[in-house]
């Protein structure tokens, strides 16, 4: 690593990683608003438009992820990232100001369409910044602060909503602060973050990868030497340009459907649906319920909600630290088969009406083995794995591939809770983490210390 500038790339790399915060808090504050805006709006009674006011913002994540890649491939990540922070700041001001439904919903939306691009753009520009030797530090530093956005997200719900005696009607929340203002404050606090995000984006510079593959050599050869010097910014933008010299130039169809292009499209579309499908966040999700079953009040929920964001923040530090030591795969293998255990054990303590902390230690060493493997490492090996060329369109294929999961993962808990019980909705998690298990160990080959250049060429041999 000597001549590299680590304390540049870590401050362009924490900027753009300011995405993932946002998308961290703005995906969790709703949870802690819920009880709140349902009376405010009166949906209270309304599955239909509850289940549509948590699960909006997934449709504008959607959209984001599958537009981020073909205007990030033509306008540049710095941009769409520009954008996804104002959007973020829009949506936060607008969600906390408005008294209409619909114009709640909308801004919802708006926050998803920011968390789409975010998803996927943060972590490409970091992978395209970073030297090889350091890469999945500096990209699992995006997942670092979706977990910091989270835990901020839970303690400002936590702290911005005053307690609520127990037994209280529906009428007396929608009189109370909570009811009428504790909700929109949730909300506004998202600004200050957003904002800062919007202004630090205009000093980064864009992506030298973007910057060669559209003739800005001059443009790259200066970025890559503040990254690592004259000789590393030579011996990089020759790697570039040699990759870049195979290309045909415009990106379309026919290479994504090529034998190779295809088998690695299908991994980062499975990977990532994979991240969503293994079952963690329904923890974040619907945490009431969860802790409900294993016989926890309000309180004591609200208090193991900070805990398990806690514990997701501490072992992403343990992920940052061996992800580029142990490996991408191994890592992933390691998270499969511990969370198919812990779910299996989860499972049985369902079943035996088990309550009380052993169900509470279970659910936070399933987050700490999800925290240290699938959440981080995913993005890792999407940022990773695709081609330069298509590399924006490619990733906005496997985001949306995630976001589809995590629509899927939140629309079915309820069901599949209400079908097959706590201990074997888990039991179908733990099943499921089999399967992607096998698929990883089959599939995924290790991309520890490689360039982006010499991933493409091994990987589409």
């Amino acid at each position: 690593m000597n001549g590299l500038n680590v304390k540049y790339i870590f401050t362009i790399s924490m900027v753009s990683a300011m995405g993932g915060l946002l998308f961290g808090y703005d995906w969790v504050v709703i949870g802690g608003a819920k009880p709140f805006y349902e009376q405010f709006f009166h949906i209270s009674k309304s599955p239909f438009l509850q289940g549509w006011a948590m699960s909006c913002a997934l449709l504008g994540c959607l959209l984001g992820a599958i537009t981020s890649g073909a205007f990030s491939d033509r306008l540049g990540r710095k941009k769409l990232l520009i954008f996804s922070a104002f959007l973020f700041t829009l949506s936060a001001i607008g969600t906390g100001a408005t008294s209409n439904f619909n114009s709640f919903i909308f801004y919802r939306i708006l926050g998803g369409i920011g968390i789409g691009l975010a998803s996927n753009l943060s972590p490409m520009y970091i992978a395209e910044v970073s030297p090889a030797s350091m890469r999945g530090k500096f990209v699992s530093l995006n997942q670092l602060t979706i977990v910091i956005g989270i835990l901020l997200a839970q303690i400002a719900n936590w702290q911005i909503a005053q307690p609520v005696p127990a037994g209280s009607t529906d009428a007396e929340i929608l009189a109370s602060w909570n009811g009428q203002m504790a909700w929109r404050w949730m909300f506004w606090a998202e600004t200050l973050p957003a904002g800062l995000f919007f202004l630090l984006m205009f000093f980064v510079p864009e992506s030298p990868r973007w910057l060669a593959k559209n003739g800005n050599a001059n443009k790259v050869l200066s970025i890559l030497g503040k990254i690592g010097g004259e000789e590393y910014a030579q011996k990089e933008y020759h790697s570039i340009h040699k990759n870049l010299a195979h290309d045909e130039g415009k990106v379309n169809f026919k290479f994504l459907k090529a034998p190779g292009m295809r088998k690695i499209l299908i991994i980062g579309i499975v990977i990532a649906a994979f991240q969503q499908w293994c079952g963690i966040n329904v923890i974040f999700n619907y945490a009431q319920e969860v802790f409900a079953a294993a016989g926890y009040g309000v309180s004591d929920t609200l208090f193991n909600i900070v805990v398990t964001g806690s514990v997701n923040l501490v072992f992403t530090f343990v992920a940052i630290y061996t992800v580029d030591k142990l490996g991408r795969r191994v890592l992933m293998i390691i998270g499969s088969a511990g969370l198919a255990g812990i779910y299996a054990l989860i499972g049985a303590g369902y079943y035996f009406h088990v309550t009380g902390w052993p169900l509470l230690l279970l659910v936070v060493l399933g987050i700490a083995c999800y925290a240290m493997s699938l959440a981080p490492v995913t993005w890792v090996v999407l940022s990773e794995i695709f081609p330069n060329r298509i590399r924006g369109a490619a990733m906005s294929f496997a985001t949306a591939s995630l976001w589809i999961a995590s629509f899927l993962l939140t629309y079915t808990f309820p069901i599949l809770n209400s079908a097959f019980g706590a201990s074997g909705t888990f039991w179908l998690y733990g099943l499921i983490c089999v399967v992607g298990l096998l698929f990883i160990y089959k599939q995924l080959p290790e991309t520890k210390g490689k360039s982006l250049e010499e991933i493409e060429v091994e990987i589409l041999e």
